[in-house]
């Protein structure tokens, strides 16, 4: 992939841009932004999408496949971290001396000078960054906005408002989440993750201290994480607030049940705040602990604040149901490291009662695979019912030798629990197979697994009043 030079200078005028990667749900967003505030946009992309498509109704012209025509008469590339260096566009806007930028460097570049609540973390952004939206909207603010997925009630992953405020989910895969000029910065995490682009944890830290230093008005940081707990102790004369269950928690986040919707209190400046709310799982209620610090800090009333982050209705590709046949939900989730899995499993546990989880995993990116496998091996093998796991996702990387799905299913201690299937189909047959009513089954991944998911309705359509394979 191409590594940004995110010190080069931003040019005074962008002009045209031309989007290589246009159809990702980050670039998308950004390209929409763009359109609403009269740039005029092209972009190309591997293939037809939603975000393709509702692009071209706004006005964009979109090519499908890459070629060095498509750049036109384009003043400005912008490019997706997942772009290789060989990218016939990419080459001739070098070759043309027309600025190139990262997604993030437009981006940047679009923000300027409003308010900015910039929300970072491994885990857990795409959902605070939309229950932060939601509730600024409830409140009557008129936001700008740039989310990693699409906000249900929404329908959109960014928009162009009216009002003084601006909330991105903020990359930190490659540093790039530094580029902005923060107002408020939201730290949901510092599990360590990205290490081929960091290459240690120490620097993995250090580039959350240098993007928590950076905010002017406020940092808001979890107070349970290890990892957030070390970058807040590197933080001098900055205005700080701490959320979660810890009991020396700024925001503390007490009385959470999830059995059923879940309900939960936040204590702040010695008063309860109670709410429910409409997505699944324990971790749901530390991300709303976390969107009201962020709106009290900014001044907005609690109550008003948590009611209003309690009509957040989810984002596509988190938790997703994607449909039910014969009594089994399948369902869709971007998670992709071992702590978001755990999450999103456990939510599934609260949702499907009786019913046994069908995990289908697909690893995402060679390097992660490689030094997490046992890992995720783990966390399938004690939070689901069984597991299938598919080849990696390679997305921005190389192939690396004897790195594939079956890294993942050698390190279950019971076989029994897992198939490594690298054909999509047999993976769709064999989960439609094992499942039985009141089952979920559930896609893991941030690759392209979400495109199994018809092919395990049609299975679980063709199988139905089959007798499952299995029923542990």
């Amino acid at each position: 992939m191409i590594k940004p030079d995110l010190t080069q200078p931003l040019p005074a005028e962008l002009g045209s841009l031309h989007f290589v990667g246009i159809g990702g749900s980050g670039m998308s967003g950004i390209a929409r932004l763009f359109l609403a505030a009269g740039h005029r946009v092209t972009g190309s992309d591997r293939s037809e999408n939603h975000n393709t498509e509702a692009l071209r109704e706004l006005g964009a012209t979109i090519a499908i496949g890459h070629d060095a025509t498509n750049l036109g008469d384009a003043d400005t590339l912008v490019y997706t971290g997942a772009l290789w260096p060989d990218n016939p566009e990419y080459l001739l806007a070098v070759q043309r001396g027309i600025p190139t930028l990262h997604r993030s460097q437009a981006l940047a570049w679009l923000i300027n000078r409003q308010r900015l609540v910039a929300v970072a973390g491994a885990h857990g952004k795409t959902t605070s960054t939309g229950m932060i939206i939601t509730a600024l909207l409830e409140l009557g603010q008129d936001p700008s906005f740039v989310n990693g997925g699409v906000i249900e009630s929404l329908g959109v992953s960014s928009a162009r408002g009216e009002g003084e405020i601006f909330v991105v989910e903020a990359d930190e895969s490659d540093g790039s989440f530094l580029l902005y000029e923060t107002a408020v910065a939201l730290i949901t995490n510092v599990d360590a993750d990205h290490l081929d682009h960091y290459g240690s944890h120490e620097a993995f830290d250090a580039a959350f201290v240098s993007f928590a230093n950076a905010a002017a008005e406020l940092v808001v940081v979890s107070s349970d994480d290890a990892g957030a707990i070390r970058v807040t102790k590197s933080l001098a004369g900055k205005r700080i607030l701490t959320f979660g269950e810890d009991a020396a928690a700024d925001i503390r986040l007490h009385s959470v049940v999830t059995n059923g919707p879940v309900s939960f209190s936040v204590r702040w400046q010695g008063a309860d705040y109670a709410a429910q709310l409409r997505v699944p799982g324990h971790h749901n209620a530390v991300n709303a602990a976390g969107a009201f610090a962020v709106l009290v800090g900014m001044g907005f009333d609690p109550q008003a604040s948590l009611d209003a982050i309690a009509t957040f209705g989810g984002t596509e590709r988190r938790f997703e149901l994607r449909g039910v046949v014969r009594g089994v939900s399948v369902y869709d989730d971007y998670s992709h490291h071992p702590t978001e899995v755990a999450a999103a499993l456990a939510s599934a546990r609260t949702v499907v009662g009786d019913g046994r989880i069908i995990a289908v995993h697909q690893p995402h990116l060679y390097s992660r695979t490689k030094m997490m496998a046992g890992e995720f091996a783990e966390t399938y093998e004690r939070l689901a019912d069984h597991t299938v796991v598919l080849d990696v996702y390679g997305a921005r990387e190389d192939p690396i030798p004897g790195v594939t799905g079956a890294l993942v299913s050698e390190r279950f201690a019971d076989p029994s629990h897992v198939e490594y299937l690298p054909d999509w189909q047999e993976a769709a047959d064999h989960a439609a197979a094992f499942a039985r009513e009141g089952d979920i089954i559930m896609t893991l991944s941030c690759g392209d697994v979400y495109r199994i998911v018809p092919q395990i309705l049609a299975s679980l359509e063709a199988t139905a009043e089959a007798t499952p394979v299995a029923t542990a």
